[in-house]
C-alpha cells in the first residue's frame, strides 16, 4: 500500500485533441498543449551530416541494435509541447499518436509525458504518485502498457488509472450519471454507477471537435475562402495602421503541418461563430440568415452565414456532413449516431432500476460540448424520444473551462481525496505482483 499525502499527485488526462497535466488539488490543469507532435525522419535530413547523432535518437530502452522496424522510428526526431509546434520546420510531419481514440504509438505518448513533466510541471516524475486518466473504452493491454511505461521509464512511486466518464461524474459530485462526452477525436456516451463504468452501455462515434473543424474547413472552401496558414505570410507596415500582406514561400513544408495551422484558424472560426440550431438543420429556413464576419489573421474578414448552424447540427444528424464537399463518407455509416441516438441507446443497454436517474443527470463533457444551445438542443430531443415516465436533466457546468477539462478536474478532485490515498497502485506492488495487478488496483 502507498500512503503518500506529503507530496501531491499529479493529473494527467492525455485526450486526442490536446494533453492537460497538473496537481492535484488545484481547480485548473497547469498545464495544456496539443497532443499532435511534429515528427522529422532524421534519415533524410542528416544520414551523411553526422552518423552520431542518430546514435542518440536510438531509444535508451532497447540498447541492442534496433532492428529495421525500430530503425524508422530509432532516428525520428519528435517535437513536443505548443512552442515547437508554432515554428515552422523543413519535412516536419505532424502525427498524432492516437487512431480512434486509443493510443497506437507509445513511443510519442512517452515523449508527450516527459515534455508534461520535465518541461511543463518541472516535476521529478520519481518523486509524485500519478493519476492517469484512461479512455472509457480501454482495453486491458493498453492499461498494462501505460502502467510499464510509468514504472519502468519514470519510475514513479504509486499510479492510478481512472476512466474519463467516471472523472466527470466526480466533477459534478455524482457518483451516477451518464456521460456524454465530446472531445476532438470522437464523442463517447458511457454510463457511470456507483462510480463504475459500466462498459457493456458504451457507444463511440467517430465525430469530434476535429470532424467539425474539417466541415467548417471544407465548406469555407467551397465557397472560394482561402484561409492562409500563420506561417505562409508576413505584415508589413506601409503606413501607420495600414498593413500589406507580403506572401512567403516555403517549399519544404509538409502537407500535413500546413493541415494542422490551418485546422487551428478553421477551429477558431468554429468556436467562435458556431450555435447549435434549435430544430434540425434544413438549406431553405437557413438560406437567408444574418451573417457573421470573421476576420482571418491575414487581414480578410469573411462572411459566414447557414454554416454556423449547419456544422454544429452534424453532431445530431451526421448525414449532414455528406453534404459538405470534399468529406468523405464514414467508413461503417450504420454505426455513426446522432448524440440523441447514442444516449438512448446506451441508457436502454442499463439495467432498468437505473434508466430514471441516468435520463435526470446527463452530464456534458469534453471541449466540442461548449457549443452553444447545445444542451438545450439535446435535452429537447431527448424530450421528444424519451419515455413518459423519464425527467430528462442535461447538466453541463456553466463554465467553458470547467466543462472542456472536466475530466482533468475530476482526477484533481479524486487524488486529493484522504480517502482515495489507499487506493493506488504502488511502485512495491508492482514489482511483488507484475504489471496485470492493474486491473485489479484499478478496476
Amino acid at each position: 500500500m502507498y500512503g503518500g499525502d506529503e507530496v501531491s499527485a499529479i493529473v494527467v488526462d492525455l485526450g486526442s485533441y490536446s494533453c492537460k497535466a497538473g496537481y492535484a488539488g488545484e481547480d485548473a490543469p497547469k498545464a495544456v498543449f496539443p497532443s499532435a507532435v511534429g515528427s522529422i525522419d532524421q534519415m533524410e535530413v542528416d544520414t551523411e551530416a553526422n552518423p552520431e547523432k542518430e546514435a542518440d535518437t536510438q531509444d535508451p530502452k532497447n540498447n541492442a541494435k534496433p532492428s529495421d522496424a525500430d530503425k524508422s522510428k530509432a532516428y525520428r526526431k519528435l517535437y513536443v509541447g505548443t512552442q515547437a509546434l508554432d515554428y515552422r520546420r523543413d519535412h516536419m510531419e505532424v502525427i498524432s499518436p492516437f487512431k480512434d481514440g486509443v493510443v497506437v504509438d507509445w513511443d510519442m505518448v512517452d515523449n508527450i509525458w516527459n515534455h508534461a513533466f520535465r518541461q511543463r510541471l518541472l516535476i521529478d516524475p520519481k518523486e509524485h504518485p500519478m493519476l492517469l486518466a484512461e479512455p472509457s473504452i480501454n482495453t486491458a493491454q493498453q492499461r498494462e502498457k501505460a502502467a510499464e511505461v510509468m514504472f519502468e521509464n519514470y519510475k514513479v512511486p504509486a499510479l492510478f488509472l481512472a476512466k474519463n466518464a467516471v472523472l466527470t461524474s466526480f466533477a459534478s459530485g455524482r457518483s451516477t450519471s451518464l456521460v456524454v462526452d465530446s472531445g476532438g477525436g470522437s464523442t463517447v456516451v458511457a454510463a457511470v454507477h456507483d462510480g463504475y463504468v459500466l462498459q457493456k452501455a458504451v457507444a463511440t462515434s467517430p465525430i469530434g471537435g476535429e470532424f467539425l473543424t474539417d466541415c467548417m474547413m471544407k465548406s469555407l472552401e467551397s465557397k472560394g475562402i482561402v484561409i492562409k496558414p500563420r506561417y505562409s505570410f508576413k505584415k508589413k507596415e506601409i503606413s501607420p495602421g495600414e498593413y500589406k500582406i507580403v506572401d512567403l514561400d516555403f517549399p519544404n513544408t509538409t502537407e500535413s503541418y500546413r493541415l494542422f495551422c490551418t485546422r487551428a484558424i478553421a477551429g477558431d472560426i468554429k468556436e467562435s461563430v458556431s450555435r447549435v440550431p434549435d430544430s434540425s438543420y434544413d438549406e431553405a429556413s437557413y438560406a437567408n440568415v444574418p451573417m457573421t464576419s470573421y476576420e482571418l489573421p491575414d487581414g480578410q474578414t469573411i462572411e459566414i452565414g447557414a454554416d454556423r448552424f449547419k456544422v454544429p447540427d452534424i453532431l445530431f444528424n451526421p448525414s449532414l456532413a455528406l453534404t459538405i464537399p470534399g468529406i468523405e463518407g464514414f467508413s461503417d455509416p450504420a454505426s455513426v449516431k446522432g448524440l440523441p441516438q447514442m444516449v438512448l441507446e446506451s441508457i436502454n443497454k442499463c439495467d432498468v432500476d437505473i434508466r430514471r436517474e441516468l435520463f435526470s443527470s446527463i452530464l456534458l463533457a469534453g471541449g466540442t460540448s461548449s457549443m452553444q444551445q447545445l444542451k438545450e438542443r439535446l435535452e429537447k430531443e431527448l424530450m421528444e424520444d424519451a419515455p413518459q415516465a423519464a425527467r430528462v436533466k442535461v447538466l453541463a457546468s456553466g463554465n467553458a473551462i470547467e466543462r472542456r477539462f472536466s475530466v482533468w478536474i475530476g482526477g484533481s478532485i479524486l487524488a486529493s481525496l484522504g480517502s482515495f490515498q489507499q487506493m493506488w497502485f504502488s511502485k512495491a506492488e508492482y514489482e511483488e505482483h507484475g504489471v496485470s495487478y492493474i486491473h485489479r488496483k484499478c478496476p
